[in-house]
C-alpha cells in the first residue's frame, strides 16, 4: 500500500474510532488480526511485486521465445500469489469489526477472480505465435493491458479490507506494506 494510502486510511480509521468509542480491547483485537493477515501475506506481496519485475526486464529481451517464456512464468506466479492470499484472507477470518463479514467475503472472491484471470493470461501468452513477431508484439500489448485490468481489480480487492479501522491496522503492519522492487538499470 502506498503511503498516501495509508496515511489517507489511517485518517479515516481514526475519525471512526472517535466517532464510534471504539474500545482499546476491539482495537488490540483488530491489530492482532491485521498482524496475523500481513504475516501470510507479505511473501506473496513480494512473489507478486518479483514476477511483475521480471516481466519489466523481460521486455528489453530480443529472442521472442525468452519474452513468452518469462511472461508466461511471471503470470503463473502472480496467480499462485492471489491464491495463496485468497487463502491467507479466507484463513484469518473476517476482521473483529461491525459488518466486516460481507467485505470479507467479497475479498476472498475477488482475489480467487484475479488469480484466474492471471492464470488466464499465462495460457494467453503461452499461445501466442512467436514465429510472427509483429504478431506476437501486437498480442503482448493486448495482454499488457488486460493485466494492467487485473491488477487494478487485484488492489481494489485488497483494498476492501482496508476501511476503517481495519485500515489503520493494516497500514501499521510492515507485512502489507508496498515494496519496493524496482527494475535494475540496464546499461
Amino acid at each position: 500500500m502506498n503511503k498516501t494510502l495509508a496515511a489517507a486510511l489511517a485518517g479515516a480509521a481514526v475519525t471512526l474510532l472517535v466517532a464510534t468509542g471504539c474500545s482499546e480491547d476491539n482495537d488490540a483485537e483488530v491489530r492482532e488480526w491485521a498482524g496475523s493477515l500481513c504475516d501470510r501475506i507479505q511473501p506473496e506481496l513480494k512473489k507478486r511485486d518479483q514476477a511483475n519485475l521480471a516481466i519489466s526486464e523481460a521486455t528489453s529481451e530480443k529472442d521472442p521465445r525468452k519474452v513468452q517464456e518469462a511472461d508466461a512464468r511471471a503470470f503463473g506466479e502472480i496467480s499462485e500469489a492471489y491464491t495463496a492470499m485468497s487463502k491467507a484472507v479466507n484463513k484469518v477470518g473476517a476482521p473483529p469489526v461491525d459488518d466486516s463479514k460481507n467485505t470479507h467475503g467479497g475479498a476472498v472472491t475477488e482475489l480467487q477472480q484475479v488469480a484466474a484471470a492471471y492464470a488466464d493470461l499465462q495460457k494467453q501468452v503461452e499461445d501466442l505465435d512467436v514465429k510472427d513477431q509483429a504478431a506476437f508484439a501486437e498480442g503482448l500489448r493486448e495482454l499488457a493491458g488486460e493485466a494492467e485490468k487485473i491488477s487494478k481489480s487485484g488492489d481494489e480487492a485488497l483494498n476492501k479490507l482496508q476501511a476503517g479501522e481495519v485500515g489503520e491496522a493494516l497500514a501499521e503492519q510492515q507485512g502489507c506494506q508496498k515494496s519496493k522492487a524496482k527494475p535494475s538499470q540496464k546499461a
